[in-house]
């Protein structure tokens, strides 16, 4: 049950993010998003022997509740980004899509996977729909800060997927994974800056402009 309640949970905060107006409420969202998966995975480890899943369920907690947020609210803080994302798409017609997305992930899952387990397959389709909404918010969004947000959120939704066919993957690789991703926000935290510096600003669509 309260897994269940979970899955709905993390397909709901993607949709919150869809229709996210300000930076600081989508980093807000992804934070939700976060400390859902870290509660999903505390369910999985308490009905598992040993304390591998505990630990995956601590890293998540840790870089991707914690200090990933603190790392774009600081970019935010520190290049003084405007609060409005920037929308290519409007909010109403991004929901439409997003509902659209999660249509063809639940089909993609239950007919051509053919997953026998009813909660594996809610699972891998909610992971599915939450990769596509992760991309999603990276092309339909001006502001890089935004994008970033966007490639984290397909990342929670590789993470999902792979514990829901696989059962999680070996510890070390995802311990790697963890602290990679958070080497990349800090690295991109000091791109969008420099950026930000030298444009005087971070819409990805001015930056365009720029090319030969």
């Amino acid at each position: 049950m309260w897994l269940d309640v979970l899955l709905f949970g993390l397909l709901i905060t993607s949709f919150m993010l869809v229709v996210a107006k300000r930076i600081s409420a989508l980093i807000n969202y992804f934070t939700l998003q976060s400390l859902a998966l870290f509660l999903l995975m505390l369910i999985l480890a308490y009905g598992h022997t040993g304390v591998k899943l505990y630990l995956v369920a601590g890293l998540i907690f840790l870089l991707k509740v914690v200090l990933i947020p603190f790392f774009l609210k600081r970019i935010m803080r520190k290049i003084k980004v405007e609060e409005n994302v920037g929308f290519f798409v409007n909010p109403v017609i991004s929901v439409l899509i997003a509902l659209v997305l999660v249509y063809l992930s639940y089909a993609f899952t239950t007919k051509l996977l053919h997953i026998t387990e009813t909660l594996a397959q809610g699972a891998f389709s909610v992971a599915i729909s939450i990769i596509f909404i992760g991309m999603f918010l990276m092309i339909s969004r001006i502001k890089a800060l935004v994008q970033i947000v966007g490639l984290l959120v397909m990342e929670n939704g590789l993470f999902l997927a792979a514990i829901s066919v696989s059962g999680g993957m070996p510890f070390l690789v995802e311990v790697v994974i963890f602290f990679d991703i958070l080497v990349s926000v800090v690295i991109l935290e000091l791109f969008v800056y420099k950026i930000n510096n030298a444009f005087e600003h971070i819409d990805s669509n001015k930056l365009k402009g720029l090319q030969g």
